[in-house]
């Protein structure tokens, strides 16, 4: 649909800015192989001075789609780009910006970017480190820029996360423990993935450098290293309770107990009413010794929606137990 509505039609089009569900490809199998995007106009865009493109789902096709959109663009003067892309060879990074894009668009004065690239490293050693990436940066002219890469060796990944500061994204994913920190008050949607544990102190740098947060989806199936000196120390400094104001939707699906407790203990978290909880079934049976724990029993009374997934039938103690909450359930992923 963006590609269509960049065909010429709007001619005298200045300004564009679009937030896609996806981006990929389109394939019809009446063109005998050929895509639909190879079917829509492609001419220069010389009357655009103003583009955003943003998306929170990962693509695939940067190189066939959204370079040769922007080469279509040579009188930009502000360009956006806020994207997760999966590359094969190497990071996208500073040269990459300067050879592919800023060098084709001479009067270009503004370029504000959060972009994440993800490579499958399988049994390679040779990738950069952040040094290597900040490196490139050097010479950037307008703009403060952040990079850091995140090696995931289990799951033998890698990510390279760069971004102009200050950061204009409304979103801000897979963040490890290597997160930089820094303030980001735009951000409203937000993803913690590691391979490594998250501590107390961890989830309270996030809150603080996403104080308007409202969504947080947790994966982490590794259990908490400090755990226990938390509970043998109830003053411990560590312990302060981290102060959710907007926050509406929380997804700890695909998480150790531990961080069910990091939200559910009124001890540890604050948040406000009507919040959207997603949980396995068994892991909130698990941490609230069937439904029956006062130590979780304060944040559940602020849940509005419920959704677990389970393999089998609910307790009747569930519902009982989130009295305001509208359940619904699903299998098991």
């Amino acid at each position: 649909d963006c590609l269509y509505l960049l065909d010429g039609r709007f001619n005298q089009l200045h300004t564009f800015y679009v937030n896609l569900c996806h981006i990929r490809r389109p394939f019809d199998h009446r063109l005998h192989g050929r895509h639909l995007y190879e079917m829509i106009n492609q001419d220069d865009l010389p009357n655009l001075k103003c583009f955003s493109l943003s998306s929170n789902y990962e693509t695939f096709d940067y190189d066939e789609l959204i370079l040769p959109l922007l080469y279509r663009m040579s009188n930009l003067e502000q360009l956006g780009l806020y994207l997760l892309v999966y590359v094969n060879e190497t990071f996208i990074d500073g040269n990459h910006l300067k050879k592919k894009i800023i060098n084709r668009m001479p009067r270009l004065n503004q370029f504000t970017f959060y972009i994440r690239s993800s490579i499958y490293t399988g049994n390679k050693f040779n990738l950069p480190s952040t040094e290597d990436i900040q490196r490139t940066f050097i010479d950037f002219r307008n703009n403060e820029i952040i990079s850091y890469v995140n090696y995931f060796l289990e799951a033998k990944e890698s990510q390279c996360h760069i971004y102009s500061y200050p950061p204009l994204m409304e979103y801000y994913g897979d963040i490890t423990n290597d997160f930089p920190g820094g303030l980001f008050e735009y951000v409203r949607v937000v993803s913690l993935n590691d391979e490594h544990p998250f501590e107390h102190e961890f989830f309270l740098r996030i809150q603080k450098s996403f104080p308007f947060m409202e969504q947080l989806t947790v994966i982490n199936h590794k259990p908490q290293n400090r755990k226990q000196s938390y509970e043998s120390n109830i003053d411990n400094q560590n312990l302060s309770v981290i102060e959710y104001f907007f926050l509406n939707t929380l997804d700890i699906i695909n998480t150790h107990d531990d961080y069910i407790e990091e939200f559910l203990f009124d001890t540890k978290t604050y948040f406000q009413n009507n919040v959207y909880l997603q949980i396995n079934y068994e892991s909130l049976k698990r941490v609230t010794h069937n439904f029956t724990r006062d130590a979780t029993r304060v944040n559940c009374t602020k849940i509005n929606k419920l959704y677990v997934h389970c393999g089998s039938k609910c307790s009747n103690s569930l519902q009982e137990y989130f009295p305001y909450a509208k359940i619904s359930h699903g299998g098991i992923f």
